[in-house]
């Protein structure tokens, strides 16, 4: 039977999703560790040592891979590896090419679902053609659907993630919540009896699906929405970022400030020619819309536990909401890096021109 290793904590629904694979006859890997120890390419070694048949893991290890050269097929045997899986956030096309290149002729199975309903929304389906950049098609039981912010269903248009139907799993209610109003106003508020998961979905022509982030940390300038995961891709192309996180946030006298916050590769130094190389970057690959108002360095950009950039807590931080009110420290992966943000927040109403620094 096959072997299925999924690199997850136990506190990440992917764990569930692992664990699962025992009632399909599978047998599962456990892998007690750092992600990145003894090197970047820690996971593919487990794989190839195991002969893991299914190798699961997140869209950010797989850029993180790729941004440190590593070559898995090269340096290991994968031969037994048919599927490489990756989910916890939108596994950017450049993701897709490496994969495809380093990773030897494997499918790429690219998902996306959510812990409210412990399963996936859309994804990957064996007899279906991967295509860069897209999730292969809605999940079995899902209606998925993007609408506009009207409700009308969209095709080839970025709009809100909904599920029209009920599917298997998703929860009724919530703990301590006996009205239910807490349950309702997160998912059923925008679209009455609708699922609303906060998500921006493309659904394609095809009936693919691509993942644009969170809908809730969107970028909105001038009224032209856009996706920050566009941004991260074509910025971390760049060899001297080793990665990004960009925030939209509306201040109290109407403006809307846009900062992108760059974790420096050893040895990059964000002088006036990289912030330059950075904008021009993005002009050419994307447009003039996107340029941030300021390029801040930071140490490191926080995550979830599972891998996913925390951007509306940042922007919460940013817009002068007090830290424990803004995340729970807990569920971050280094909550040191908080306080970065938090200070910025606390002193952006006198700080000015040029880029903030600590």
């Amino acid at each position: 039977g096959d072997r299925f290793y999924w690199y997850t904590s136990t506190g990440w629904m992917m764990w569930n999703f692992l664990v699962s694979g025992l009632l399909t006859g599978c047998t599962v890997v456990l892998h007690d560790g750092s992600p990145g120890h003894p090197g970047p390419d820690a996971q593919w070694r487990v794989a190839a040592r195991t002969r893991a048949t299914l190798y699961g893991t997140s869209a950010a290890y797989v850029m993180a891979c790729a941004k440190a050269g590593v070559h898995p097929a090269r340096d290991l045997d994968l031969s037994a590896t048919r599927c490489v899986a990756t989910t916890g956030s939108p596994l950017p096309p450049d993701g897709f090419r490496w994969l495809s290149r380093e990773a030897g002729p494997v499918w790429i199975a690219s998902v996306s679902g959510g812990t409210d309903v412990c399963s996936c929304f859309a994804g990957a389906v064996p007899t279906l053609p991967v295509r860069t950049g897209e999730i292969q098609a809605p999940g079995l039981g899902t209606a998925l659907a993007a609408w506009s912010p009207e409700g009308r269903p969209l095709t080839g248009e970025v709009g809100e993630l909904v599920v029209t139907e009920p599917m298997p799993s998703m929860p009724t209610g919530f703990w301590n919540d006996p009205g239910g109003e807490r349950y309702r106003e997160s998912y059923f508020a925008t679209f009455p009896g609708v699922w609303r998961h906060g998500d921006w979905i493309t659904v394609t022509a095809h009936g693919g699906v691509v993942v644009h982030g969170r809908s809730d940390s969107t970028l909105n300038r001038q009224g032209v929405r856009m996706g920050s995961a566009d941004i991260y891709e074509a910025v971390e192309r760049l060899p001297e970022i080793a990665e990004s996180l960009v925030i939209g946030a509306e201040r109290p006298d109407g403006g809307y400030w846009m900062p992108l916050f760059v974790r420096l590769a050893p040895g990059a130094v964000l002088d006036d020619a990289l912030r330059e190389r950075v904008r021009r970057t993005i002009r050419a690959e994307l447009s003039p819309r996107h340029l941030p108002d300021e390029i801040i360095e930071v140490p490191g950009v926080p995550h979830t536990l599972t891998g996913k950039r925390l951007e509306v807590p940042v922007k919460r931080l940013l817009q002068g909401v007090p830290l424990e009110r803004a995340v729970n420290p807990g569920s971050v992966d280094d909550p040191g890096l908080l306080a970065f943000f938090e200070r910025l927040g606390r002193e952006r109403g006198v700080v000015s021109g040029g880029d903030y620094s600590q």
